[in-house]
């Protein structure tokens, strides 16, 4: 090969390693992102998304606005089923929680995990146990004692359905403490919020939720949190609220939060969001808004998204198989 043939091939590989970069980091939203969420507005997806919506925006982290969209129903089936009408498009991205592995398990509507396109991992909360502040019960154990001599005998609301991951860490409960989970009088409700009425109302007498849901009905003294699902006591405004470990009962529950897309989304538009949401994990106000709900942080991109969710898949199969509630 002649020295000119040469320095044209040199020149040209440099040529390609220099696009190859720039063309894998091409893709970017060119209209609105939808931010899909699987229940009605005040519950803890809708908050987080809305969280994330506006962070992003403000720091102007994405170039076209991101609107939240609720799409309520059959547990985050519905939404699930709506993202992925939208296959391949990376304008729409969809927040989950342990339900997105839990409706297959337990065959509420026809989507599966695999599905859909894992985005990222965001972070792992805990779940507490609650009643009305003029409840009769006040202590984790007198619901341990209730529903042992009867496990029909309060009512326990959960949304957004049967096997998500608050009504999962609620039936752990009950195991550890030796009560047959499948015997539960469980209320569906669509968000955390239409449950939360119900329970204020007086027509529910439990609540499992995590800790944002809590906070304020607390501080105003509306409710009484009787145990949380976390290893230790957490801080803060909870730092009063024991533990089942304490109480006597071996159970401990995460609730995790992430994102994911529609199936067929590309390399370029998973790289897009790796970046956008690897940024939004250093903000300050994420940082503010992590430490305000006592989350751990449980931050990974799209191929570690997918390794986690294959795990937790095969780990929450024996959980809901165990406790009855697997298909």
């Amino acid at each position: 090969m002649s020295s000119r043939l040469i320095c044209i091939s040199i020149v040209l590989a440099a040529a390609i390693c220099v696009v190859m970069p720039v063309l894998a980091q091409s893709w970017k939203p060119s209209k609105n992102t939808e931010f899909v969420v699987g229940a009605g507005s005040g519950g803890g997806n809708d908050r987080t998304a809305r969280v994330i919506q506006k962070i992003l925006q403000e720091r102007t982290l994405i170039p076209t606005p991101m609107v939240v969209v609720n799409k309520p129903g059959a547990g985050g089936v519905i939404a699930q089923d709506y993202l992925n009408i939208h296959q391949g498009d990376g304008h729409y991205l969809m927040i989950t929680n342990p339900a997105l592995l839990t409706n297959q398990l337990t065959g509420v509507g026809a989507s599966k995990y695999t599905d859909i396109t894992p985005v990222a991992q965001l972070f792992t909360e805990y779940v507490m146990l609650f009643v009305k502040a003029d409840s009769a019960i006040t202590s984790g154990r007198d619901v341990i004692d209730r529903l042992r001599k009867d496990p029909g005998a309060l009512s326990i609301a959960v949304s957004p359905g049967p096997g998500a991951g608050t009504h999962i860490a609620t039936a752990l409960v009950m195991k550890a403490a030796g009560i047959d989970s499948r015997a539960l009088r469980v209320v569906s409700y669509k968000s955390a919020g239409e449950a939360l009425s119900a329970v204020l109302g007086g027509h529910v007498d439990l609540m499992p939720s995590t800790p944002l849901n809590v906070l304020t009905q607390m501080q105003a003294g509306r409710i009484r949190v009787v145990g949380v699902t976390a290893p230790e006591r957490l801080g803060g405004a909870f730092a009063q609220v024991p533990t089942w470990r304490e109480q006597g009962i071996d159970a401990v529950f995460g609730n995790w939060r992430g994102v994911v897309g529609p199936r067929g989304m590309t390399g370029q538009q998973l790289a897009y969001w790796d970046e956008v949401f690897a940024k939004l994990n250093a903000t300050e106000e994420w940082n503010a808004e992590v430490k305000h709900g006592l989350w751990d942080v449980t931050y990974l991109n799209s191929r570690e998204s997918r390794q986690f969710l294959d795990h937790e898949y095969e780990q929450l199969k024996r959980i809901l198989t165990d406790l009855g509630l697997a298909n």
